[in-house]
């Protein structure tokens, strides 16, 4: 462990928490491509790191701030999703021991360019500008609650990148407002839905770096706030443009690093 190892995990905490305060897509979104670029981890261990910085309730500072603005989390779809997510995680985490790390990343690859298309072809729900979210607009049923946290919570456990598929999933096909679907995001990752995938990696050998976790986990509460808040001074339309292009740059990012 050197100063590169906690200087870099603090840079990728800042810039995985700017991006889940933003885009809502949890630090888990971009925390293991930037772990592979800027530390040269290997995927599992990417993955394993990911899942344990989330445990930690880094993003209650961007949930704050969107309920402040007017985007609530309603209490039951969070149950729903958390319930869904927990079950999905174990699943992911123990299928993720049995594949090598190319598969690895070619599955990420192939994931994000699923997630792409759900985004680009089902826009979210329309409101007016500058209107608060209110949760009986979209009455949703918790079955398909709980199918969304199952495949955030299995992408979360496979992949260490869970949140993106809320995001994607409850705006593309629950037509759930951009900014709601951010917040609730980020609340289902407040909660410690991927501790039983994180136990599992730990107990099954995959040697953790801590003292990088400890400055992620710095970076992630300072990135997250500051996402937010400007994640609430922006049109859905914006977020959502800029949600597309991050997709598709971590795509090819994580491609050229599975073809190399």
């Amino acid at each position: 462990m050197t100063l590169t190892d906690v200087l870099g995990g603090l840079l990728a905490g800042g810039v995985g928490g700017m991006a889940s305060g933003l885009l809502g897509i949890t630090s888990g979104g971009i925390l293991v491509p930037l772990l592979v670029l800027l530390l040269g981890k290997d995927q599992h261990v990417a993955q394993g790191v990911s899942l344990v910085v989330q445990v930690v309730p880094t993003s209650l500072s961007g949930v704050r701030n969107y309920q402040r603005s007017g985007h609530h989390v309603p209490p039951r779809w969070l149950a729903w999703l958390a319930i869904g997510f927990a079950v999905g995680g174990c699943v992911g985490a123990l299928l993720a021991t049995t594949v090598s790390a190319r598969a690895l990343q070619w599955t990420f690859v192939g994931y994000l360019l699923v997630l792409e298309v759900v985004v680009i072809c089902r826009p979210s729900h329309r409101k007016l500008e500058g209107t608060a979210d209110e949760a009986k607009e979209v009455p949703l049923r918790g079955s398909a609650l709980i199918a969304i946290g199952a495949v955030a919570g299995w992408s979360s456990g496979f992949l260490g990148i869970g949140g993106l598929a809320i995001t994607a999933l409850m705006t593309g096909l629950l037509k759930v407002s951009q900014h709601q679907s951010q917040a609730l995001s980020l609340a289902v990752t407040a909660l410690p839905v991927t501790l039983p995938a994180a136990l599992l990696y730990v107990q099954q050998g995959t040697e953790l770096p801590w003292l990088t976790i400890a400055s992620l986990i710095i970076g992630l509460w300072i990135g997250t706030g500051l996402g937010s808040r400007l994640a609430n001074r922006m049109s859905q339309r914006a977020l959502r443009m800029t949600l597309i292009a991050v997709i598709a740059g971590m795509a090819v990012f994580m491609a050229f690093k599975a073809a190399t």
